[in-house]
């Protein structure tokens, strides 16, 4: 299949930690207290932005995830992160993950209107619901909500967002000092929300922001997560391990966007890839091997049952998982890591021990160890054959995977003119190609 005029890949930098490898912590080069240096993280962003990069993104979560005595496992809030790599970047674009589910609508909407002040247009918002009853404990409740009733609460929540972000006219502040007018009133709006969830008067205590909104992001890959994709989200974060559930999923997206009234070009689709590369294959295997080596399994099981939500007894290592484990539609929690971990195991016989390995590279996501025109050949496959719009990619070390993917990866890719060589704008949503939204309130003034 012929690559389509002038379309070209989109490139997100997943940052964690050390890198996406369960056991990355203990190579010798690695940095124990990676996840909490800001010059890290700042080193990280200009070796993305200097490789042309769309965006890099931060994951989060509102509790504690896995045994902090095995592995880092502490983040810094990433808002507050992303406004020191706003200031140490000029052009790459700066994802946050934030939950609906534990915040509330005008607190995020000024912090992510706030990042895109401070970064000049580079904001971006991963929204995720939050599963699992330990967030839900550090909020007091005593579980979590059900699987329904947050992605309903996310879905008002984007609501009340999107008016706060409006609330301000782009031509609200006009600093008249002869005037003494620094704003005109009319064009800030108070809209009064009263939903079911929230009842939010406005306006936003921060005038609009250079995108208007941040790119908005979503990762949940089940039935209510892609109509919610289909409804709201800009870019999608997705795990799908082989090529024709990435065309399968692709196709779905793309028409329950159409299904929604929106153009599917404005929802860009990109899939995780965990490279492991080597100058030969060889090399690369090894150095897979090397990362399978230091995994700790009975931590490593710990941490499958807790992503399941399943009791860890009921797991032997040398044993494929159980055959009577629930149907998704009875999981609560994150359904589609569900089902993608279980389709895994039972499709390929694996053992607890060996799907521990196969999950220890990137938690689901597709891992590919090669070469570098090996790596670029997947990466050009997946997009030329319907199942990505580009890639988040995830490398299993940092910072050393990211430098060989941008040394050895990026320049094929440009060579084949599938990825750029230089920014042609300066907001995310101009990397990505996508319109500045407008105004809900400005047409009240038509006549005025």
């Amino acid at each position: 299949m012929s690559r389509p005029e002038q379309r070209s890949l989109h490139f997100n930098l997943f940052i964690h930690d050390t890198g996406h490898h369960e056991a990355s912590w203990r190579l010798p080069e690695s940095e124990p207290l990676a996840h909490i240096d800001v010059a890290y993280h700042q080193r990280l962003a200009r070796i993305a932005e200097d490789a042309k990069f769309d965006s890099l993104f931060l994951a989060d979560s509102p509790a504690l995830w896995g045994d902090p005595g095995r592995r880092p496992s502490g983040r810094l809030e990433p808002t507050v992160l992303l406004t020191a790599l706003a200031v140490s970047t000029s052009r790459i674009g700066l994802i946050a993950t934030a939950s609906t589910s534990y915040n509330e609508p005008y607190n995020l909407a000024r912090r992510f209107a706030s990042l895109d002040h401070v970064s000049g247009g580079r904001a971006g918002w991963n929204i995720v619901t939050t599963a699992g009853d330990a967030a839900a404990r550090n909020f007091g409740l005593e579980g979590q909500p059900t699987h329904a009733e947050r992605y309903d609460r996310a879905a008002e929540f984007i609501e009340v967002s999107t008016k706060l972000w409006d609330s301000w006219e782009d031509d609200a502040v006009v600093a008249d000092k002869d005037r003494g007018v620094h704003a005109e009133a009319d064009r800030v709006h108070r809209f009064g929300h009263v939903g079911r969830h929230f009842r939010v008067d406005g306006p936003l205590n921060v005038p609009r922001s250079p995108q208007a909104h941040p790119l908005l992001v979503q990762a949940g890959s089940s039935e209510d997560g892609k109509d919610f994709a289909a409804r709201y989200a800009e870019a999608v974060f997705t795990a799908q391990p082989t090529l024709e559930e990435g065309q399968a999923f692709y196709a779905d997206v793309k028409r329950r966007a159409v299904a929604a009234g929106r153009d599917p070009e404005g929802v860009k689709i990109l899939p995780g890839i965990v490279p492991v590369i080597g100058d030969t294959e060889a090399e690369a295997r090894e150095l897979d091997a090397e990362l399978d080596r230091l995994i700790q399994p009975e931590y490593a099981k710990l941490q499958l049952a807790t992503l399941l939500g399943l009791d860890p007894d009921r797991f032997a290592l040398d044993e494929e998982l159980p055959s009577d484990l629930p149907e998704e539609d009875e999981i609560e929690g994150s359904k589609s890591r569900y089902t993608l971990i279980v389709q895994l195991a039972r499709r390929e016989r694996l053992t607890v021990r060996q799907l521990i390995g196969r999950l220890g590279g990137g938690r689901g996501h597709r891992t590919f160890t090669g070469t570098p025109v090996q790596v670029a050949d997947t990466i050009q496959h997946w997009f030329e054959h319907g199942a990505a719009d580009g890639f988040n990619i995830m490398p299993a070390v940092l910072p050393s995977g990211l430098e060989v993917f941008v040394q050895r990866v990026v320049p094929i890719l440009q060579e084949r003119g599938l990825f750029r060589t230089e920014y042609t704008g300066r907001t995310l949503r101009e990397h990505y190609g996508l319109p500045r939204p407008a105004n809900r309130f400005a047409s009240t003034l038509v006549g005025a």
